[in-house]
């Protein structure tokens, strides 16, 4: 049985893992990614994390996968700019393998790892066609196709949640208003709840989060002031989980896919989300599309990252990714 190691590295923690070549993870551990320290502070740590990991399994992987936010050179390896990581075109793998006694490693965005671990090991596998998103702080997605990623043209697919929508006017981080990850994100959710509170609508977060409180007002928050029955919070998820819907109705007969696997942090809202969601697919799609399609959860919330990550380095040392 050969052996690989995944690694999701996030602006708190790293997190590495090593699996086997199903996808099965075998050990697991985390470091914190204290990027103030610098690029070449947080790979030599990040060296010494994965060799104890290996020493302690006492096996000898065949390649390092990692999945790292932010635009990436996935050809060359590089991290071409993390905003939360402060990097600009760190070459990650190169370095990294110096520190690995010249193991290969191979580098791409943080979600299509996420995607491609639900996808030939999680949710969707058993699916040719898989189309998965991930709602957290922002909205990203990716495409599966017979087990290959599709990248685009320069590597740059799968922005999903920049798809601009009419009536939103929300400013977005990158410099553009009304994309769809200001409202449909766990920072969205967040931010309308606010402005209901802020407008003076009848809620009872505006009593949990009174005056200078608001600012701490979260997704989760709004979840369970849902289940509550209070009316701003019921407006928020069916208002979140519309426009979701919206963007999948734009997205579903661009891909065809056979099953789109929703995960992150923001997809915990479950039916509060996905109800909304569905409605809006089946109002706005040709029903063809809809009839082999299914939706789902995704499944492997702690180590689909990591799974995506070593069966990609997989595939790139085995030569069967559309790089």
């Amino acid at each position: 049985m050969k052996h690989y190691v995944g690694i999701d590295i996030g602006g708190t923690n790293m997190v590495c893992g090593l699996t086997d070549e199903t996808g099965r993870t075998l050990r697991m551990t985390k470091v914190a990614t204290e990027a103030e320290r610098g690029s070449v502070d947080v790979i030599e740590r990040l060296g010494k994390a994965v060799n104890g990991l290996i020493a302690e399994a006492g096996v000898s992987p065949e390649a390092v996968g990692i999945g790292i936010p932010g635009f990436v050179d996935h050809v060359n390896g590089v991290s071409v700019l993390a905003v939360n990581l402060g990097w600009k075109n760190v070459p990650i793998t190169s370095e990294l393998s110096k520190h690995l006694g010249g193991l290969p490693v191979y580098l791409n965005h943080d979600v299509r790892m996420y995607v491609y671990g639900e996808a030939v090991a999680g949710a969707g596998q058993g699916y040719k066609h898989v189309f998965g998103l991930t709602v957290g702080t922002g909205l990203a997605a990716a495409m599966v196709n017979e087990g290959r990623l599709y990248y685009g043209s320069g590597g740059r697919a799968g922005e999903f949640g920049h798809i601009p929508v009419p009536g939103l006017e929300y400013h977005c981080n990158c410099g553009m208003i009304g994309c769809l990850e200001t409202a449909v994100s766990a920072t969205g959710i967040a931010r309308q709840a606010r402005e209901a509170v802020q407008r003076g609508e009848s809620t009872i977060l505006a009593e949990r989060f009174a005056g200078d409180n608001l600012q701490q007002l979260t997704a989760a928050d709004v979840s369970r002031a849902y289940d509550e029955g209070d009316p701003a919070a019921i407006a928020v998820m069916e208002r979140t989980g519309t426009l979701l819907g919206r963007g999948l109705a734009a997205a579903i007969p661009l891909f065809s896919p056979e099953a789109i696997v929703i995960g992150g942090g923001g997809s915990l809202a479950g039916e509060r989300l996905f109800a909304p969601m569905c409605k809006e697919i089946e109002r706005s799609t040709l029903s063809f599309y809809l009839d082999n399609l299914v939706i789902k959860p995704a499944e492997r919330i702690e180590d689909a990252g990591i799974v995506g990550s070593a069966l990609y380095a997989k595939q790139r040392l085995n030569g069967t990714d559309m790089v």
